[in-house]
């Protein structure tokens, strides 16, 4: 290493712009230094820390000196391609065997820290979930998992639900009576005084609004050109057309799921267990032949009984049979293991829910507009200092003397309670205390990571979204019921229960299949605020098949989507904010957004420098947390680097488990990249949106 003191002043800088490991930095004197594929140890916030095995060669012909980098990095994310952007690199301790010279280490570290931002380097959601090493204690413990009212069926049914007993009022722009307190759209005739409800294809008609629904084609003028308006509508949208027969209607005015089978339940074995799955059902719908029990799953919680139709008890996800784990990735139902305690499926589930989505907000240009329902009203939030305000749909706290406003994952802040607001640089000491029996529960998964004199760098977890971490598996929503406001404005409140809430790895929560028919019209004129912020939706979730973590499937996704730009990140419904997929501003310039699962093939970035596979050195080399360094050679032994040679190691059992998560993490991207997506995160507990009473 004699020459390592002037070796930083000779580099010609020639990032290849493969994607592949390990990436190349090349010497004037041929000599080469490569680094392999970063292995991430923790994740906090929006930074990262972890490790890369390096080699350095300073000559043409000299030989390599491997060692380890320590680094912390920003992460710039865009969940919708599922790309991470690593920004901002500092090395923060360097390992070359044979090399003590401080000052020769600190001048690699400095032109590591310069030149690796150059790069570009990006690396898959998927890759940093299976690879990761920490887990972050962000469990919330304080969630209710007291069971819904849950309904099975054995015909074609869904199930509308209404936010207690029904409100009628009139509708101004429908000019007729109007259920403002569902999703679902429920009017009132004039010309006969019956109720219809829009269920897609159909229109169901009752002379009851909680019972006796059914099919009807005779409908009065008023419903027909209603009828009418919401086919217009729905030309803007891309259908559904898997319903072609009506089907049963279930009214519920409390929380509850509705199960279904078609016809009489059939059961299948689960090879390698004592579980029986629900073959005929979109559910999932499981029997413990040892126990003689049945268990279902509903957002993301379990509940147990001895017979469909109840009673249903809460089971957390860590008392579940033991068979549970072993349920075959690939399987029929393999989507279930990020549900089951102790599978790697949940944890890159719950390491997914940790992973901010980011974005950087103009200081100069940034806004929002908070309107309430008269003067402003706050309740006080149990557990802390500060106060909601419940007449408005927007989640607007009191601390102390100042006003917060949280809006699509911004921090805003005013002295006043009707503004004019300001972005916020910092967020109320006490909203970690926010407990999740209140609706501004969900805020506390909006953070503030840096600020500068023109920008706020923001970013926001799934939890924003309704997903939360729950001991050792993901859940969707807190489990409590929120009373909506009732004024002339009706501000519902999230929900947890009542729209089949399923979770798969890549997409997140959506809505289940229950919803193929109708949903459109929810969307159209339905309450705002059930499932997230003003304008965003969770998409549908279409039958699925099995194989989300079995190795070389492709999962393929159902086109239905109502995520608004099949966009999985709010940010870009903002003029004032950057984000990796959006780049607004004079400095940045202006970028089409890029579709989801697709990468930016910058030209820059792929000019000459990218090796052919066949001359890419092999990515088989890692670094354990001391900095030791291994290769795995083409026997698939695992050999330490001692002395400027290798041996053999034995501690092939630990590296074995990093090669596979390595693996793993590649196999997922793979998937991912070659399914075709349905949609973004579903679900979520901002307030947002709100139906207008007149």
């Amino acid at each position: 290493m004699k020459h390592l003191s002037i070796l930083f002043f000779f580099l010609a800088f020639s990032a290849s712009a493969q994607t592949e490991w390990p990436r190349t930095l090349e010497t004037k004197k041929g000599g080469k230094i490569l680094i392999y594929q970063p292995q991430p140890e923790s994740l906090k916030g929006g930074k990262l820390t972890g490790r890369a095995a390096v080699s350095v060669r300073e000559i043409a012909g000299d030989e390599p000196v491997f060692g380890a980098i320590w680094y912390e990095t920003t992460l710039l994310t865009d969940r919708d391609s599922r790309l991470v952007t690593l920004e901002s690199i500092k090395i923060t301790h360097v390992k070359l065997p044979g090399v003590t010279d401080s000052t020769k280490i600190k001048r690699f570290t400095v032109f590591l820290e310069s030149e690796i931002p150059k790069w570009k380097l990006e690396i898959s959601m998927d890759e940093l979930l299976a690879t990761i090493e920490e887990e972050n204690g962000t469990s919330s413990e304080d969630l209710k998992n007291d069971p819904p009212k849950v309904i099975y069926s054995t015909t074609p049914s869904t199930l509308v639900m209404i936010d207690g007993e029904p409100k009628l009022q009139e509708d101004d722009q429908l000019k007729m009576k109007r259920v403002i307190n569902s999703p679902f759209l429920i009017v009132q005739s004039k010309e006969d005084s019956r109720y219809y409800l829009s269920g897609g294809k159909f229109w169901y008609s009752s002379s009851s609004i909680k019972e006796g629904w059914s099919n009807t084609t005779k409908l009065p003028a008023s419903i027909q050109q209603l009828d009418k308006q919401l086919k217009e509508k729905e030309k803007q949208a891309t259908s559904n057309d898997e319903d072609k027969t009506p089907q049963a209607i279930v009214v519920s005015t409390e929380p509850a799921e509705l199960i279904q089978s078609k016809g009489e339940a059939d059961f299948k074995s689960i090879q390698g267990t004592s579980l029986l799955y629900m073959a005929n059902t979109d559910d999932e719908i499981f029997m413990d032949i040892n126990q003689q029990v049945y268990y279902v799953l509903l957002s993301g919680r379990w509940y147990l009984a001895s017979s469909l139709k109840g009673p249903w008890a809460y089971v957390a996800a860590d008392k579940l049979p033991a068979d549970f784990q072993k349920i075959p990735e690939g399987s029929e139902k393999d989507n279930v293991l990020s549900s089951v305690a102790g599978t790697q499926a949940s944890k890159e589930a719950v390491m997914d829910a940790q992973i901010p989505q980011t974005a950087k907000v103009d200081r100069k240009t940034a806004t929002c507009t908070v309107k309430y329902d008269g003067e402003p009203k706050f309740e006080k939030i149990d557990g802390t200092s500060m106060a909601l305000a419940m007449n408005t749909s927007s989640t607007v706290i009191q601390s102390g003397k100042k006003y917060y406003c949280v809006e699509n994952g911004v921090w805003f802040e005013s002295t006043t309670a009707k503004g004019p607001w300001t972005v916020s640089a910092e967020r109320p000491s006490d909203v970690d205390n926010i407990p999740a029996s209140s609706t501004a529960y969900n805020v506390k998964y909006v953070y503030i990571y840096d600020t500068t004199p023109e920008y706020v760098y923001v970013g926001y977890t799934p939890g924003y979204m309704g997903c939360y971490v729950y001991g050792t598996t993901v859940v969707y929503g807190t489990g409590y019921y929120y009373s909506p406001w009732y004024g002339p404005y009706y501000y519902p409140r999230p929900v947890t229960y009542g729209f089949s809430m399923h979770y798969n790895p890549w997409t997140g929560w959506s809505m289940g299949f229950h919803y193929s028919a109708g949903f459109f019209h929810m969307s159209f004129y339905g309450g705002g605020g059930y499932w997230g912020p003003p304008m965003y939706r969770p998409p549908y979730h279409p039958p699925y098949h099995g194989g989300y973590y079995g190795r070389n499937t492709i999962n393929h996704y159902g086109n239905t989507n109502i995520n608004i730009d099949r966009s999985n990140n709010i940010y870009n419904n903002r003029k004032d904010v950057s984000t990796r997929d959006v780049q607004r501003g004079n400095t940045a310039g202006t970028k089409d957004r890029m579709a989801p699962g697709t990468r930016d093939q910058n030209a820059e970035r792929n000019k000459a420098g990218q090796q052919p596979a066949a001359q890419r050195p092999q990515n088989n080399v890692m670094t354990d947390r001391q900095g030791n360094v291994y290769q795995k050679n083409n026997d698939g032994n695992w050999q330490e680097r001692n002395n400027n040679q290798w041996e053999n190691s034995n501690r092939n059992n630990q590296m074995d488990r990093q090669q596979q998560q390595r693996d793993r993490g590649n196999t997922r991207q793979s998937n991912f990249n070659q399914s075709n997506r349905g949609g973004g995160m579903g679900g979520g507990m901002s307030r947002g949106g709100g139906g207008r009473r007149r």
